[in-house]
């Protein structure tokens, strides 16, 4: 299987077998069931569609609840496409198979992701790291100012991708070689060591690297 969707439970640390901490975030990993199966042949790639957290009808709309009708599945909260890579392969796979975090296996790697943390509006020094201005020698009023954007004459204008002040956080963020640390089959658990982007609760998607 390429991957599952889940929910980010928190962070925590467990001992591994020298005592060492190890500190790791739980995700609740599945189950997951395989909504609809995409061919080359008929859609130009090959995918599978999962869903997860199954749901009332009257809690979704009628486009998700007609397509998870018409392909004899309930209706899910979440609808995610998995793209296999080129030494994966889906044929075997069929409509209707339900995957848990049995499919992960401890020191295995792999890839998460999920949206962070909304900052809100958030000046230089916390959404870029700007160490801001010295607190004397006349400075007056613009210790956490960015300083110049631009020139007056010449070219007359702020450059596009110039780091300033605006939105910060509330993106999609992946992160990369993650380790299986733990995996729960019974309560569809896994344990990665670090952080993962996202609030508590927030869904994950999770990739396994080939």
């Amino acid at each position: 299987m390429l991957g599952l969707i889940g929910k980010k439970i928190g962070m925590t640390q467990i001992f591994d077998p020298d005592g060492k901490v190890i500190p790791v975030t739980v995700i609740q990993a599945g189950p997951c069931r395989v909504v609809y199966k995409r061919s080359k042949a008929k859609e130009g790639y090959d995918a599978l569609q999962l869903g997860y957290e199954e749901i009332e009808e009257k809690r979704s709309n009628r486009p998700k609840i007609g397509h998870c009708k018409k392909n004899g599945s309930p209706v899910y909260r979440y609808l995610r496409e998995f793209r296999p890579s080129k030494s994966q392969n889906i044929e075997d796979i069929e409509v209707g198979t339900e995957f848990k975090a049995d499919i992960f296996q401890p020191n295995e790697k792999v890839s998460i992701s999920s949206r962070s943390k909304g900052r809100g509006f958030t000046g230089v020094m916390k959404r870029h790291g700007f160490a801001g201005f010295m607190s004397s020698h006349g400075v007056h009023e613009s210790f956490r100012g960015p300083g110049s954007i631009g020139q007056c004459a010449q070219p007359s204008r702020v450059f596009k991708g110039l780091r300033m002040a605006g939105h910060h956080g509330n993106q999609k963020v992946t992160v990369h070689h993650l380790k299986v640390v733990k995996v729960d089959p019974e309560q569809n658990l896994i344990m990665v060591k670090g952080a993962v982007p996202g609030h508590r609760n927030s869904l994950v998607i999770i990739h396994k690297e080939s």
